[in-house]
């Protein structure tokens, strides 16, 4: 929790009794149903709450803003980014049901009013977003191909509407099709190690009609 106010000091008090809520909670829940890598769940706010903020870092959401969580899983980086920007709306996708539960019994415990889960496919959820978020579900060809009909055609943001992809290693293969990508480095924010090879992808996508 320290690395969360250290990293994020303008916190209100709600905000940080929200996130420490986060570790009991997954604990309970990944002993019934496994949302979370074991080896995982003691390193709850280093790998996986404040690497989801990393998009925080990168790109604050502004109020009334549209974000887009593909295969969140149980919740992230949706949910972590949800506390962050309270005013802007979430949508959690995932094609499980069981990490949907999760999700939705997070969100219930948290008290967050600005998050809708939704069990199904990407591609069918209806609307438009100013951003599409994800943790690495895919290669970035398929992702596109399921999120670009559904960005909003105009930005209000310091980036360029279209994807956040919170991903490792080296990307210049995967990339290749995309000259308009952005990498953003965490270790620029964030002195953990485990953020050594971690990066914030940010690619525009234009309207489609």
């Amino acid at each position: 929790m320290d690395l969360i106010s250290q990293n994020f000091p303008d916190l209100t008090t709600e905000q940080l009794a929200q996130y420490a809520k986060l570790e009991g909670l997954y604990k309970d829940w990944n002993s019934r149903i496994n949302v979370i890598s074991r080896k995982d769940i003691d390193s709850l706010y280093v790998k996986h709450v404040l690497h989801s903020l990393g998009i925080a870092k990168v790109q604050p959401f502004l109020p009334s803003a549209r974000v887009l969580d593909v295969g969140t899983g149980g919740g992230f980086p949706g949910i972590p980014l949800a506390i962050m920007f309270p005013e802007t709306e979430f949508v959690l996708v995932d094609s499980i049901g069981k990490k949907i539960k999760v999700v939705e019994e997070v969100v219930l415990a948290l008290g967050l009013k600005n998050v809708t889960a939704i069990h199904g496919r990407a591609e069918k959820v209806k609307g438009e977003f100013d951003f599409i978020v994800s943790r690495a579900v895919t290669h970035m060809d398929d992702f596109v191909k399921w999120v670009r009909k559904k960005v909003r055609r105009k930005s209000r943001h310091q980036l360029k509407n279209g994807i956040l992809y919170l991903k490792g290693g080296d990307l210049e293969e995967e990339l290749k099709h995309f000259p308009s990508a952005k990498l953003f480095d965490l270790t620029d924010y964030f002195d953990d190690t485990f953020f050594e090879t971690k990066k914030v992808v940010h690619l525009p996508i234009k309207y489609r009609l």
